[in-house]
Order: C-alpha cells, then structure tokens, then sequence
C-alpha cells in the first residue's frame, strides 16, 4: 500500500511537460480539497473491503510565505492487520504558485517495516537535501542532485492534475521525474484517452484514462499494469483506479469528496 498512495499518488496522480520547462497553471484544486477511497483486494475470487486512503489540501505559512500541505494517508483496516498491516503518511509543502516541491515528509508502517524520511528541496542549487531511517537503524543524511522539474511522488500527483491532456493522443508517454528512497526516478505516463465509467458515488461519469510506469517494489509490479480514470473535467478528480499487484489485485473507489475547486460536469444524464 505504500505505492497505493504512490498511484494515488503517481496517480493522480504524474508528470512534467518537459524536463527543461515546466510551467503550470493550478485550475483543478484549492485548499480545503478532500478525497476518500476505499481500497479493495482481490485474492483468487475473493475480493474484500481491506482498507482505505485519503489525499487531503491544506494551506499553510512557511517561513513567512503560503505554501500547500498536501497530505496522504493510507491505512488497513484493524481486523486485516493480521495479514499485512498498513500505517502510511505522505506529507509535501509546495509553491503555491508553481506547485514546486519545498519539502517532503514520509513515515511508513508496512508489516514489520519502519520507515521515515524527510526531504528539503533547494531547486535553486538543483539539490534535495534527505534524512532517512529505516527500522531501527540510525537515520542517513545525504544529498542528491536534481533538475528544476524533479518531483516529489505528492507534488507530481497535483502536478499531473493541472495538465491538458487535450494536448495527446491517446498512446503517446508524458515524461514524469521524482525522487523517492533516495533516487531519482525518469518515469512517464502513457495516455490511454477517454472512457466512460461507472461510480457508485457519480453514476455515469465521462474519465480521461492513463497507465503510469510504476517502480516494482513490495506491493506492485513494475511496469504499465495500473489503470487510473480521472474525472473529464478541470477537477480532474481520481474516481477509479485498478492494478495488479505481487500478489492478487487491488481497486480503488472513490466514495467521498468535498471542497472541490469546479462543479463537475463530466456526469452523463440518465
């Protein structure tokens, strides 16, 4: 689940125009954004209700400027704990003019894994700046160098929500660079075009569709196997999201949201 946030994260999800230049415009959030998914699994022909996420958009004051705090939180629900337990937090601060990230914070709980980092960025110096634990060995400082378009896995998801996709066709790869675990990562998303859904909370909703390339890692496969549907609006809200994973598979539903920057209207009329 740790990329489950990673999607719903890279998700949502992902990208960067070009690595030289990339400007954005934010017309699809504002502070106060909430989402809700409930995260279901899949083993042989059993599919259960295993836990649930949320990404969540705050504002808040750094260093005597406004920045956004962007916080993901993923979790299984107690009575799955035997199983394989989930405790994670994703945290970034960003411009909130350029979406650019300023700091990044991760503590992950998965089984009887610890993890911790956190991540100030300097793009002036093209540097990030990370400390990083693991279990019960003692935190490692070190540095990395990066370009002025280098994520981090929260940043590129609101990033990837400012994009035109009316730009693509569908099949064509939309470059994405962030670092994460201590590398950084050239990754892409592949455009898949347009297709409506089903929601249980929308009905019939009209979604622009796309593949990111994900790392393997202990949850998920590597490569173009995860599916994400986004809202075909300026919301771009992330309403549905499927992938297979080391073992078995697991889905995403969106079942609640609140503080919307648009109205949305991708619903088809029944």
């Amino acid at each position: 689940m740790k990329k489950t946030l990673l999607f719903l994260l890279i998700c949502f999800q992902l990208t960067l125009i070009a690595q030289k230049n990339c400007p954005v415009e934010n017309n699809s959030f504002k502070a106060g954004e909430q989402f809700n998914y409930k995260i279901f699994y899949n083993w042989g022909a059993l599919w259960m209700e295993a836990g649930e996420a949320s990404f969540s958009v705050f504002l808040n004051n750094m260093n005597g400027r406004n920045v956004y705090h962007f916080v993901g939180l993923g979790a299984t629900y107690p009575k799955y704990d035997w199983f394989f337990k989930v405790r994670d937090k994703y945290e970034s601060y960003a411009d909130t003019l350029t979406l650019k990230p300023i700091r990044f914070i991760r503590e992950a709980r998965e089984g009887g894994s610890y993890l911790h980092d956190d991540y100030i960025f300097n793009l002036k110096n093209n540097k990030v700046y990370t400390s990083s634990k693991r279990n019960r060995k003692p935190s490692k400082l070190d540095s990395i160098s990066i370009t002025s378009c280098t994520n981090d896995v929260m940043t590129a998801i609101f990033y990837a929500r400012c994009l035109d996709f009316s730009k693509y066709k569908p099949k064509d790869t939309i470059p994405i660079t962030f670092v994460l675990d201590g590398e950084i990562f050239p990754s892409y998303i592949r455009y898949l075009g347009k297709e409506t859904i089903k929601s249980d909370l929308l009905g019939t909703v009209r979604c622009i569709k796309f593949s990111p390339k994900l790392i393997e890692g202990t949850i998920f496969k590597g490569g173009e196997g995860m599916v994400v549907w986004v809202t075909d609006d300026e919301n771009k809200m992330p309403v549905y999201v499927e992938t297979p994973i080391i073992v078995g598979t697991i889905k995403v539903r969106l079942f609640k949201y609140e503080g919307l920057k648009n109205e949305i209207n991708c619903i088809v009329p029944k």
